[in-house]
């Protein structure tokens, strides 16, 4: 070790102070992604690490009972521990565990969502299945939106920002990301270049060109190319956007957002087609659906497909149910599902994902499928059907307490809750289940992000006769 260490900090009664250095053994992961490491009492967590590693960290943020700390010197590695598969992965804030095995990942995420049940759900006797994964761990990714930025030297730079800053780490390719799109990514930057169109800059507002997106369909190959900028008037945008087309021929359109608010939003309300067609065409669950630049599609849609195969045979529908997909949004699963049900009817508050929910289901034929506007917790109330099952698929926030409210008074047989945040799911289970209503029978876990902390899971109640 190169470093002298002063062992008194291994102490819990030492005072910690910023900056200093520590010796810790990595014993878990957090639902960040950060590796934990305790001192008697005391925890530390440290991003870059894995259960396993035996570290020098320095102590950044310190508090009473815990402290954040930065990776100082590798001592001793775990097993877990492996070379990433990207150059820049010490770097990017885009993955947090490129460093990690990935068999170790799914057990991560799989005790992750066991942790969050049992601690905040209060549930210990449930059937938690192995997390599921198809499709691999790399190139994965139908969707990368990349903030634009200038060099030292003025060069045009795109990729994800610095872990904990807003530095750019210019990429070329991303080994997460459906490689397709790396062409895109490395040659437009240059285009951006020779345009000369101002790249914003975010702590003066000042500039044009702010994102760029890139989205691709996995079955079928179309991309779509979209600049997000805070001045529509971009010279000579159209000349370009159809010399894109003619370069790449699975690109299908190419299209400018406006967003000019001093935001994190990415994408504002505003999106104009400039060449070519505003959507691009996918294939999912054997139907067709058009998705557009801000369309919300979830990123990885092999394991999207492999979880809804994993619901529907839990759910064992028999083709006379009435089913409400609250929070639909373009109807990726209510189209599915309404193929295998008397009638679906799908809530979301979003009007424009509203309306491309009603044309894929057009597009794809199905009638028995109706779609309504509105927040859920007020239009599940509204509805004057007794549905059999409900599916909720809320944000990470996860769900209104008057919408679990509302099910608890309506009684579904069956509610299957399709969740991103393991903590707020198992707040609402504990929710639904209160006083005996519901019985939690299964989770299955489902990895849309790997190499990173994030953990997709659907949960299956039903309803306890009285």
């Amino acid at each position: 070790m190169s470093t002298e260490l002063d062992t008194s900090f291994s102490d819990s009664t030492t005072e910690w102070r910023q900056g200093e250095l520590l010796e810790v053994t990595i014993t878990d992961l957090s639902d960040r992604g950060d590796g934990v490491g305790r001192s008697g009492s005391r925890v530390v967590f440290v991003p870059d690490t894995v259960t396993g590693d035996r570290a020098l960290v320095r102590l950044m943020h310190v508090k009473a009972n815990l402290a954040h700390a930065k990776l100082h010197e590798l001592i001793e590695a775990s097993p877990h521990r492996v070379r990433p598969g990207c150059i820049v992965a010490d770097k990017c804030g885009g993955c947090q565990w490129q460093h990690v095995e990935y068999d170790y990942q799914l057990e991560a995420k799989r005790n992750q969502v066991v942790q969050a049940l049992e601690r905040i759900g209060g549930f210990r006797e449930v059937a938690i299945e192995d997390v599921l994964n198809v499709g691999g761990a790399l190139h994965y990714r139908n969707k990368a939106t990349y903030p634009l930025g200038s060099s030292q030297t003025r060069q045009v730079q795109a990729g994800y920002y610095q872990k904990g800053t807003h530095q750019i780490v210019n990429l070329n390719q991303c080994p997460i990301q459906d490689q397709r799109l790396n062409p895109l990514l490395a040659e437009v930057k240059q285009d951006i270049q020779q345009q000369g169109w101002r790249i914003y800059d975010e702590k003066y507002h000042r500039g044009q060109l702010r994102h760029l997106a890139l989205r691709v369909g996995r079955r079928t190959g179309e991309i779509l190319l979209t600049l997000v900028t805070a001045d529509p008037e971009l010279p000579n945008l159209e000349t370009q956007a159809r010399e894109w087309l003619q370069r790449y021929p699975t690109l299908v359109g190419v299209a400018l957002n406006v967003q000019r608010d001093r935001t994190n939003a990415i994408f504002g309300a505003e999106t104009y087609c400039i060449a070519g067609q505003s959507f691009l065409s996918e294939r999912f669950a054997n139907l067709t659906f058009h998705i557009r630049p801000d369309t919300f599609f979830q990123v990885h849609t092999q394991q999207a497909e492999a979880l809804l195969d994993v619901i529907f045979e839990q759910i064992d529908l028999q083709g006379d149910e009435t089913v409400v997909d609250a929070y639909c949004g373009i109807g990726t699963m209510t189209l599915p599902i309404a193929q295998r049900v008397k009638i679906a009817i799908g809530l979301e508050i979003q009007p424009e994902a509203i309306e491309q929910a009603q044309q894929n289901a057009i597009l794809n034929g199905i009638e028995n499928v109706r779609f309504e506007v509105g927040a859920v917790e007020k239009v599940l109330r509204s509805l004057e059907v007794h549905p059999d099952l409900v599916m909720l698929d809320p944000p990470r926030k996860g769900c209104d307490a008057s919408v679990l409210e509302t099910l608890r008074h309506q009684k579904p047989k069956q509610i299957v809750y399709v969740s991103c945040n393991a903590a707020t799911l198992a707040r609402d289970l504990k929710l639904l289940c209160a006083e005996g209503a519901y019985q939690l029978t299964r989770v299955q876990p489902a990895d849309f992000f790997p190499q990173t902390a994030h953990v997709e899971c659907a949960a299956f109640l039903k309803r306890v006769e009285e």
